[in-house]
């Protein structure tokens, strides 16, 4: 089946194709309004050496940053996503979907602390919140640990927490799949209905027509070819009778 004779079929078929269109339009509709849209707040963090490990560097935490802190800041980022953190955030108002792990790429102690919601002004306070959080665990995991304050690796916030920004990925492609489907049941129930309507519309067989022989009991002669007829020994016999040669 070619394409003219697709576009023929949903031509002769459009009351069928017509009612699956408005409803995949309605099904569109409907995950535009149940789904909503996501907003995203991200900051960007960095662990410090102490203060007595800056000593020979002037005090200059950024002269003497050391791989060690990689494995800190690694450290830091499962802890701020265990369940422990997550029910503390939670009494603090921090309600969204929020994560912490390392940068992409990074060549440092560089973290991302990102809050996912549907409200952008509820996703930035509680970015913020869960910045000033991840400042205080640090601090509080070593703390743990017996560690001097002098000796504490610090935290410092290269990019504060930015402006919510819509992530709609995710909603597009749930419309996506909408229309899709609803487009491909409204081409199966067309030409489902062309396909039943052929099928009642072929014609049957052909019964075999009556026979023109003559019915039983009817009287009639029959003449075999080349069986001498009747009707010439009556001629014959009143020719002789006649004295006619």
């Amino acid at each position: 089946m070619d394409l003219a004779e697709i576009w023929r079929v949903m031509r002769r078929r459009w009351y069928v194709l017509l009612p699956g269109l408005l409803l995949t339009a309605a099904l569109v509709a409907g995950v535009y309004v149940l789904v909503p849209v996501e907003y995203r707040s991200q900051s960007t963090v960095t662990l410090l050496n102490s203060k007595k490990a800056t000593v020979a560097f002037d005090g200059n935490p950024f002269l003497s940053t050391q791989a060690s802190l990689t494995g800190m800041a690694d450290g830091l980022a499962r802890n701020l996503n265990s369940d422990d953190s997550r029910r503390d955030l939670r009494s603090r108002g921090v309600t969204q979907e929020y994560e912490a792990k390392i940068a992409d790429n990074a060549q440092g102690p560089f973290m991302w602390l990102s809050v996912t919601g549907t409200d952008p002004a509820a996703v930035l306070k509680s970015d913020e919140v869960f910045t000033a959080y991840a400042e205080k665990r640090l601090q509080e995991f070593q703390a743990q640990q017996s560690v001097t304050p002098e000796a504490m690796i610090r935290m410092a916030t290269i990019v504060p927490p930015q402006k919510p920004e819509a992530q709609t990925k995710t909603r597009l492609q749930y419309l996506i799949m909408a229309g899709v489907l609803g487009f491909v049941l409204s081409l199966v129930a067309t030409f489902f209905v062309e396909a039943r309507r052929r099928r009642s519309d072929k014609p049957g067989r052909h019964r075999p027509a009556p026979s023109d022989a003559p019915a039983s009991g009817t009287t009639g002669s029959t003449t075999r070819p080349g069986a001498p007829d009747p009707g010439d020994g009556s001629a014959r016999t009143a020719r002789a009778s006649a004295g006619t040669p």
